[in-house]
């Protein structure tokens, strides 16, 4: 495949011979015998063209009873499209697409005049075009697929502090972290403290690459406001990047206007005191689920439903902090809704809370590596054939 660097009509210049006003049609068929290949025959005056012949035009012409007989003595100019599509040498191929697209279907049929100036230097294929910019296609998805590889790489490395720190604290843990393209709009905080631990888990609106910047400015607002305000307060951490990210999205005010922008994220931001076990969690529109060494039920923790950074979250809004006591041995997870929502199953309808309720109350012995596997197993068995709707993140736990 050749390489394209903006490429121009110069690109697909053919050289062909040419026939004038004064030359008659016999001449031209003369010229579409010796030419066997050549699709149509430009007319010149003084060196510049004034229309095009086309050959299966010409020669259904002239194969009509008494057509050669009438015409052969004649102008060339008798069966000439007198308003071909003429373009420079230097147009850009996609613009030279689109006019080739507005001009009908003869441009890409009989082809197009190329010149320099005034002065005609070739025709070029409709033919030709096409490929040339399947291949610009080609080159431009190639580019594009390597920019969002190494884009993917960047958002993986990102989280890899928090996932060293995260397995460095805990003994019992694993997180699934899957973009449903290649980057994604879900991303993971974890941070050791002198007397405990910070965790986050977050879904910024959409998937994919825009997905993927928002997780950049959710992930920045957080890091600042723990270090501004430290761990312990995650309600207040919550009202902090939520101002901070509508700040950066210029999501100031509440809109109207559907071409504004109206992106933010789910959350669940969660401190643990480590002295005395006491969790303690906010929510936007994100659960946190719980499994007590001693209960069978699997409790659930839910908190405001409204999401952090919106054009319409209020710039006042404050998420409640909920303490929660724990014992050793208690089981945390939490997912976003990649996996809660996904369709699947007999009756396609979402995976839901319940469902992940009791599996975990199946697997609530197995190691988190364990349990986490085979919760994704039976969530992929149910997916089944159904398309992945969105990233999917799902953090389980289990305390020293």
């Amino acid at each position: 495949m050749r390489t394209l660097q903006h490429p121009t009509a110069k690109l697909l210049v053919i050289e062909v011979p040419a026939v004038t006003s004064e030359m008659t049609n016999a001449e031209v068929l003369g010229i579409f015998g010796e030419h066997r290949d050549l699709v149509s025959l430009p007319v010149l005056e003084n060196g510049c063209p004034i229309g095009l012949i086309s050959r299966n035009i010409f020669m259904s012409q002239m194969s009509k009873p008494y057509y050669r007989e009438l015409y052969e003595k004649k102008s060339s100019i008798a069966f000439m499209d007198k308003s071909p599509l003429i373009v420079d040498v230097g147009t850009p191929i996609e613009t030279l697409a689109a006019r080739a697209v507005e001009s009908g279907d003869k441009t890409l049929a009989d082809g197009f005049l190329i010149v320099d100036g005034e002065a005609f230097v070739g025709i070029g294929s409709g033919l030709d075009l096409m490929h040339v910019l399947v291949e610009l296609q080609t080159e431009k998805n190639r580019q594009v697929m390597q920019s969002i590889a190494y884009a993917s790489t960047i958002q993986r490395a990102m989280l890899s502090e928090s996932l060293s720190a995260m397995q460095a604290t805990l003994r019992d843990v694993e997180i699934a972290w899957e973009p449903r393209d290649m980057v994604g709009g879900d991303f993971y905080h974890f941070q050791r403290f002198d007397d405990g631990w910070f965790a986050a888990i977050a879904d910024c609106t959409g998937h994919g690459v825009p997905g993927a910047f928002l997780t950049l400015i959710a992930s920045s607002s957080l890091r600042h406001a723990l270090s501004k305000y430290g761990p312990r307060d995650p309600g207040r951490l919550m009202a902090e990047v939520s101002r901070s990210m509508k700040v950066a999205l210029g999501q100031h005010f509440a809109s109207q206007d559907t071409d504004s922008s109206n992106d933010g994220m789910d959350a669940v931001f969660f401190w643990l005191d480590e002295a005395n076990l006491m969790l303690t969690s906010a929510h936007a529109k994100m659960p946190l689920f719980i499994v007590a060494p001693d209960q069978e039920n699997v409790e659930t923790i839910d908190g405001e439903r409204i999401g952090l950074g919106y054009a319409d979250t209020p710039a006042d809004m404050a998420w409640k902090n909920r303490n929660t006591q724990l014992a050793r041995s208690t089981i945390l997870c939490c997912s976003t809704d990649g996996l809660i929502d996904q369709i699947g199953g007999q009756k396609n309808i979402a995976y839901g809370k319940r469902r992940l309720r009791e599996a975990l109350q199946r697997h609530r012995l197995s190691p988190m590596p364990d349990l986490t596997q085979r919760l994704m197993d039976e969530f992929r068995t149910y997916q089944g054939t159904h398309t992945r709707r969105d990233d999917l993140t799902l953090l389980c736990l289990r305390l020293d």
